[in-house]
């Protein structure tokens, strides 16, 4: 009887509990994300960042961003990787694939996560801001402006920037950049 009770108890907590919702994100200097489905920049201290900060995670992604994803790291390994679409038979070997935002973070959330992250793209990011939907951002700023056809939104006075690690271009890494946290202004939240 006690393991039974027990069982149903921490099925229960997990709805209950709060999950975070993140949106990480590199962006240059003028909101660019990325120009005809790739990234414009390579930086390795970049990707690992991303590896490392949503490993053993969801992450929500739009179907055109998963797909410029290269075939060799698709899915994203060691992740539950949940794609999100309006076409109906769509099919993503190795993912999750779901219609919104919302239904994305309801999966997450009933697998038990503690902190889903939403990876993009533009349209998905820009959607998950006006909805209210995100506690925290994780942007690698990239000093430098870019070409581009795909942009992050201009974040407004509900997020206050609470951590920043700067980092000088390298032999590896072309371009000065930061890792920035913004978590929600407590101003601002109503």
């Amino acid at each position: 009887y006690k393991r039974i009770f027990r069982k149903k108890r921490s099925k229960i907590s997990n709805l209950e509990k709060k999950m975070k919702v993140s949106i990480i994100v590199a962006a240059s200097k003028n909101n660019v994300i990325g120009k005809d489905n790739n990234l414009i920049w390579h930086l390795p201290k970049d990707m690992k960042f991303f590896k490392d900060t949503t490993i053993g995670h969801h992450v929500i992604m739009g179907r055109k961003n998963f797909e410029s994803i290269p075939h060799k790291y698709s899915p994203l390994p060691n992740r539950k990787n949940i794609v999100i679409t309006q076409q109906k038979k769509y099919l993503a070997k190795g993912c999750i694939v779901v219609n919104s935002i919302e239904e994305g973070l309801k999966i997450s959330k009933k697998n038990g996560e503690d902190e889903a992250f939403i990876i993009g793209g533009g349209e998905i990011y820009k959607l998950a801001l006006q909805l209210n939907l995100v506690d925290k951002i994780y942007l690698t700023r990239i000093h430098h402006s870019f070409d581009g056809d795909t942009f992050f939104p201009e974040l407004d006075k509900k997020w206050k920037e609470t951590k920043r690690v700067d980092h000088q271009a390298d032999e590896k890494n072309e371009y000065d950049y930061s890792f920035i946290i913004f978590e929600k202004n407590i101003k601002f939240t109503k």
